[in-house]
Formats: C-alpha cells, sequence, structure tokens
C-alpha cells in the first residue's frame, strides 16, 4: 500500500523532501532535513535564488553560504525553479507566502498556484504539507479540492496534512530542528505520516487531531502576542502622557516570578505573522457571521503606533525650533526585529514613508540590509544604508532608532546626533547626553 511504502522510506532516510518557497522559512527547514539525513529538493519561483543557491550563496543571514555550497556540491540539496520536478519528492512541504490584500482579507493566491502545481503532477504515493500560516480550514476547503482534480484519493494514494511553521529568525537558541512540531493531517493517515517524517528532523512532534486544530493553534499563538503587544503600546502611550517611564514598569512587573509574561512596545508590528495572521481570524469570524472586536481594537492600536512615533518626533523637532519639512532624519534599523536581515512587514517602512510625506530628507542606516528592498506595499526610492559616521550623525537633524541592532553603538549615536527618538529603549544603558534623547 501507498502508506506503507512511504513509511518505510521516511524510517531509513530514502525519502526525498521537496520544499515549496525557499525563504525564511522554507530555507531553514531545507537545513533541518539535510542534517537528518534526508535528500531534499527546493523549488522557488525566483530564478535569481535558485541561481545564487546553485552558486553556493545563501541570502539569509542566518544560514552560511559554506552550509549551502557544501549541500550543493555533495547532492544532499538541489535548488530548482522546476516545478516539473515536484514528482522526484516523496514529501513535499509548502511555505509560500500568504499576505494580506488592500483590503486586508487574506490573499491565497500563492497557496491556490502552488497547489495547482502539485495537482498537475501528483503521484501516487506522495505526502504534502501545507506551513504557510493561513485560517483554519485552508487544508481541507482549499487545497484537498484542488489536489483532488488529479483523480488520486487523499488518505490513500496520496496524504495531506498542516503543520504550521515556527521560525525566530535571529534566535539563537531555536532553529528548525529544536521547535516541537504541530501536526494536523485532513485524515488520521495522512496525520500519521506527516508525523513520523517531522519526528526524524526535529525535537518534537505534537499531534493534533484535525489539520483545522493545527492551523487555529498558529493562529492563535501569533494573536496572543498581538493582543498583548497593543496593550503594552496603549500603555505606553497612557504613561507617557503621565510622564512614566513603560520600560522600567515592564522591569519591575517582570519581576513577579508567576501570573505575568513580559511583552515590549514598539513603532508597530513587523515580522510576517503578527501583524498579518490575526486579521485571517476577524475575516474567518465576519464569514460566519460574528465579530472578534478584541483582536481587531489591537490591530488598529498596533497599525497606529508609526503615528505615534512621527507625532513624538515632530513635537521633539519643534522643541528645537525645526519643522519637520527639510529636516535630515536618519532611521535606525529597517529589518523588523534586531539582528536579522528580514524586512518583511517591517514598520520602519511606514515610518520612512511618513517622513517623507513631511517633507523630511530621508536616510537609513541598517548592518543587515545594506540595501532598501523592493516591497510589495510600500513605495520608497531607492537608497543605501548610510554609515553612522560621526560626521554624519551631526549632520543630522534627528536619528530616528527603530529597530535594535546590537552593531549599532548607541554611545556614539547619542554623542554625536542633535537630536535622538528611540523607540525600542536601545539607549537605556547611556548616560551621556541623555537630555538629547525622547522615548517614543
Amino acid at each position: 500500500m501507498a502508506n506503507e511504502v512511504l513509511e518505510q522510506r521516511i524510517r531509513d532516510r530514502t525519502a526525498a523532501v521537496g520544499v515549496i518557497g525557499l525563504g525564511y522559512v522554507g530555507l531553514p527547514l531545507i537545513k533541518a532535513f539535510v542534517e537528518a539525513g534526508f535528500k531534499t529538493i527546493g523549488f522557488d519561483v525566483d530564478q535569481t535564488k535558485v541561481d545564487r543557491l546553485l552558486a553556493g550563496q545563501s541570502y539569509i543571514e542566518h544560514i552560511p553560504s559554506a552550509w549551502i555550497a557544501e549541500c550543493v556540491s555533495r547532492g544532499n540539496f538541489l535548488p530548482t525553479a522546476d516545478m516539473r520536478r515536484l514528482p522526484e519528492a516523496d514529501a513535499v512541504l509548502i511555505c509560500v507566502p500568504t499576505p494580506l490584500n488592500e483590503s486586508r482579507d487574506p490573499d491565497l493566491q500563492f497557496i491556490v498556484a502552488t497547489a495547482e502545481s502539485i495537482a498537475a503532477t501528483l503521484r501516487r504515493g506522495q505526502l504534502v504539507v501545507l506551513e504557510s500560516t493561513t485560517y483554519p480550514g485552508t487544508t481541507r476547503d482549499v487545497v484537498l479540492p484542488i489536489l483532488a482534480r488529479s483523480g488520486l484519493r487523499v488518505g490513500e494514494d496520496y496524504f495531506l496534512a498542516f503543520s504550521p511553521e515556527r521560525e525566530d529568525p535571529g534566535n539563537p537558541k531555536f532553529s528548525a530542528r529544536n521547535i516541537p512540531k504541530v501536526v494536523g493531517g485532513v485524515d488520521p493517515v495522512s496525520g500519521r505520516l506527516a508525523s513520523l517524517l517531522y519526528e526524524a528532523a526535529v525535537v518534537r512532534v505534537v499531534p493534533v487531531g484535525t489539520c483545522e486544530v493545527a492551523e487555529a493553534c498558529k493562529i492563535l499563538e501569533n494573536t496572543y502576542r498581538s493582543v498583548n503587544i497593543a496593550m503594552v503600546n496603549e500603555l505606553k502611550m497612557l504613561f507617557d502622557r503621565l510622564g512614566i517611564d513603560i520600560w522600567e514598569v515592564i522591569e519591575a512587573a517582570k519581576t513577579k516570578p508567576f501570573g505575568f509574561q513580559p511583552f515590549y512596545p514598539g513603532p508597530g508590528l513587523g515580522g510576517h505573522c503578527i501583524p498579518i495572521d490575526p486579521f485571517y481570524l476577524s475575516w474567518l469570524a465576519r464569514k460566519h457571521g460574528l465579530t472578534t472586536r478584541f483582536i481587531e481594537l489591537a490591530g488598529e492600536i498596533n497599525t497606529a503606533m508609526p503615528q505615534y512615533v512621527i507625532r513624538r518626533l515632530i513635537d521633539a523637532l519643534n522643541e528645537q525650533g525645526k519643522p519637520l519639512r527639510g529636516s535630515k532624519v536618519c532611521v535606525l534599523g529597517v529589518a523588523y526585529k534586531k539582528d536579522v536581515d528580514d524586512p518583511r512587514e517591517s514598520p520602519s517602512f511606514v515610518l520612512m514613508e511618513l517622513l517623507l510625506a513631511g517633507g523630511a530628507v530621508l536616510s537609513y542606516s541598517d548592518p543587515h540590509v545594506p540595501q532598501l528592498p523592493a516591497m510589495r506595499r510600500h513605495h520608497l526610492p531607492a537608497m543605501r544604508s548610510a554609515a553612522l559616521t560621526p560626521e554624519f550623525l551631526a549632520s543630522l537633524d534627528c536619528a530616528l532608532i527603530a529597530t535594535d541592532h546590537t552593531a549599532f553603538d548607541y554611545e556614539a549615536i547619542v554623542r554625536h546626533a542633535p537630536l535622538v527618538i528611540d523607540t525600542r529603549n536601545a539607549t537605556r544603558n547611556v548616560v551621556e547626553g541623555r537630555s538629547k534623547i525622547r522615548k517614543a
């Protein structure tokens, strides 16, 4: 039987693992399966990415180029843009983007296109796993009907499951291999085979009863974070008005050994998941005639944070008798979190658009993002990262810390820049020149 053959191939590590989408989720997943002894095939529609990988070059900071080059040369990793090679993989893992459209509804075009590519070549004995974060019901209601066009029967001829990605770029403690994997199948056989596959590559598998439970699990994780971040963002605005330092409040509160988990304010939400996933849940609720007022309010607060930061910046410039128009402002950090090169959904892009709209003379500096990337939802001029020399900092009217990279020399930034707007409490240990710092 097809499931028995696949199970044996997984157990003896002769199964080929294909990953569709070689970005911040797909490439670390490839690494986990290679290190577990599997041959891997990486699929991506971007031929430029494929060519770089074939040349042994990584475009993700925490995946070393030397490792890519070694795996490609040994044949453990085959990058390709040719979807006709999908039948070569015994397991096909889907790691494609799931953005929102202009009305902030789910945009499943990449999942649909990928499912159609798989359906066109689906063969008996293959396992398909969706990893892209999405709303509960996507695997069964969207992917399954497309794969059914192949004429094969799920649970008998081929197998289908959902296992949400849990990548945390830049976190040295957790990689794809040592983060527990939640797995849910559209049927018990599919769930068992998917669990068996991931058990070979990750520290722990958490099987759940259905793919819908696995989908809802990821939405819950990120909605939980979004709501709590919104709460501290709202408290930050209140405490600023009261002259209370929110950062000091959080440090005091987190000394409680139970009942409190610290969350931190910022200039807005970034990353592919937290700014997007709660809106999937809100959309699904509306579809079923319900409202998610708590979630939507959190989204409104977090989305409004860039405007709050710019208002604080304008107030600080006004104190010095300077308008925003014509002022030289450098945004420090365009990655969405510290010490990574991932710009997805970074609030820095919104900050930059607002600054340009207000007439600021804009620049940016980010040691992890040397050139401003083109973004789907943002339209900014081409720029390169500025070196934070004493002369450059002194020429500014304001330095805006949007991402608290470790590589930034905050003492030098405060020493030489005439005004520093700090949205991340990055200057907390700076002693000299504190009168120039404004929290935002």
